[in-house]
């Protein structure tokens, strides 16, 4: 993080400088008063000058992003984080000889990840932010297998009339399986039981 030390007759004049030094502005920063200063008499006898400690804020997308760094080289040295921001959505693509490792079966310990970076990072702002950590493409392959299965199950709900309850999955994933199925006029779906395994009901409403 980078900071710097400055002094001023008053405790803005310090600031002022520190600001100057930095080449930013206030609301870009974090201000330490060390020594409030004094006057001294007539403005000159005993007069002390003001000192702050000016830092600036490090942005929390990049504390993700070393934080992500940290748990992926875990797992592989070579790990390349890749980070796109679209507003509030923050999507982490990872790339690395290890990949498969990192996403773990069918996603799991990538979803771990995603959950704890999701969690880091919101902890540490004032602002909302939804993240995506992805892997070379993981997440749209596992979206169209999402899809295969959700069609595939809906038929069989509505072959035996009975329901089809799929494996636990995160909610995003559950999500995915709801909205493929929500204009299919044969079945409905629901989400049931509860965290970590939460999982989707397709029901088929065929007569």
């Amino acid at each position: 993080m980078k900071q710097v030390t400055a002094s001023g007759q008053t405790v803005n004049d310090a600031v002022q400088s520190a600001l100057q030094q930095l080449n930013t502005t206030e609301d870009q920063v974090n201000i330490e008063i060390i020594d409030e200063g004094k006057k001294g008499m007539f403005g000159i006898f005993g007069a002390k000058r003001s000192i702050v400690k000016v830092m600036i804020k490090e942005d929390p997308i990049d504390q993700a992003a070393k934080y992500l760094e940290e748990i992926a080289k875990a797992f592989s040295e070579d790990v390349v984080i890749h980070v796109t921001r679209d507003e509030n959505n923050v999507t982490f693509d990872l790339s690395g000889k290890k990949i498969a490792m990192i996403i773990g079966k069918r996603g799991q310990t990538l979803n771990a990840i995603q959950h704890l970076v999701q969690v880091m990072l919101n902890r540490h702002t004032t602002e909302y932010f939804r993240i995506v950590v992805d892997a070379e493409g993981y997440r749209e392959r596992r979206e169209e297998t999402l899809k295969q299965l959700a069609e595939r199950l809906a038929d069989k709900a509505v072959k035996i009339k009975k329901n089809v309850t799929l494996e636990p999955m995160p909610s995003f994933e559950r999500k995915i399986i709801h909205s493929i199925l929500q204009n299919n006029p044969d079945v409905e779906t629901h989400s049931d039981g509860t965290d970590p395994n939460r999982f989707v009901v397709i029901k088929s409403i065929v007569k």
